[in-house]
């Protein structure tokens, strides 16, 4: 059965949904995005997707497609027509098509485009034992604050996870630890305390990460905006990523070598139960 694609005010099946080729997120990256997670059929965390999405676009200066009222009743229709209990909805807005120029166009006629992935996201496998991930260069452009679809680096730095047996990335720029290929990094330090890079445009600001950040000071722990190094998070106790996608998932081994004792640890865990508690509670 074909998926419902959302584009620019149509619902079509996904073999119908066409973009133009000369659209500015095909030739030039010049697009935003967000993904928001389905559990449920109800949208986790939603209002700070939307939020980041109107920062992103402004950034950038792309004028927004639709209102944000209707831009919730989009994502709620497109779980309805999919049937989404599980999973994530993708969002792409892109400054539109346009002829092949570097310069912005003066009347921008924005594409939008949503379609959802069902995906087992609460009972994946990897919570239980955690991942593992290597530590290459970050190599992407500096503006990381502003959810770009430019995501060839990342795709580059998972891949080469995976050709080192590993299961994603953490980049590493000027001797410090950035984020994942695709998700914010923290580590827990044998006293207990949460660290993680503070906000800046080094890296995304995770909607994911706010929550537990702020969920993890609620229930007492100890919270550190800081970067940190590579070799600090070889010797930490815990080490985790948060993301849309992942929620709170434990990493067990970077660069080959333990995390701890090697298994997800005590603080990761009470944060992950915290916020699917929290988020459930909330989700619209």
């Amino acid at each position: 059965m074909q998926r419902i694609v959302y584009v620019n005010g149509e619902w079509l099946p996904e073999s119908e949904a066409k973009v133009s080729v000369f659209d500015r997120g095909f030739l030039f990256a010049d697009a935003v995005y967000e993904v928001t997670a389905v559990i449920g059929g109800k949208l986790i965390d939603y209002a700070g997707h939307a939020a980041r999405l109107k920062r992103s676009l402004g950034e950038l200066r792309i004028p927004s497609p639709t209102d944000p009222d209707s831009l919730l009743e989009i994502h709620r229709e497109i779980v309805a027509r999919n049937n989404l209990d599980e999973g994530l909805i993708y969002l792409q807005i892109s400054r539109g098509p346009a002829d092949r120029d570097f310069a912005f166009p003066k009347n921008p006629a924005p594409t939008i485009v949503l379609f959802t992935q069902a995906k087992a996201i609460l009972a994946n496998p990897k919570v239980e034992t955690g991942i593992s991930v290597i530590t290459i260069p970050d190599l992407r452009w500096a503006r990381r604050d502003i959810k770009t679809v430019q995501l060839l680096y990342p795709s580059i730095a998972k891949m080469e996870a995976m050709r080192r047996n590993a299961d994603d990335a953490w980049l590493v720029e000027d001797g410090f630890i950035t984020e994942a290929s695709s998700a914010n990094a923290h580590i827990v330090t044998t006293e207990g305390k949460l660290v993680t890079r503070s906000l800046s445009s080094a890296i995304l600001h995770g909607i994911t990460r706010a929550s537990v950040l702020d969920l993890a000071r609620s229930v007492g722990v100890t919270v550190e905006e800081r970067a940190f190094t590579p070799e600090e998070a070889k010797n930490a106790a815990e080490a985790f990523i948060t993301s849309a996608s992942s929620f709170v998932m434990p990493v067990t081994r970077i660069d080959d070598g333990p995390v701890g004792d090697g298994l997800p640890g005590p603080v990761t865990q009470r944060l992950r139960a915290a916020y699917i508690e929290d988020r459930l509670s909330g989700a619209i």
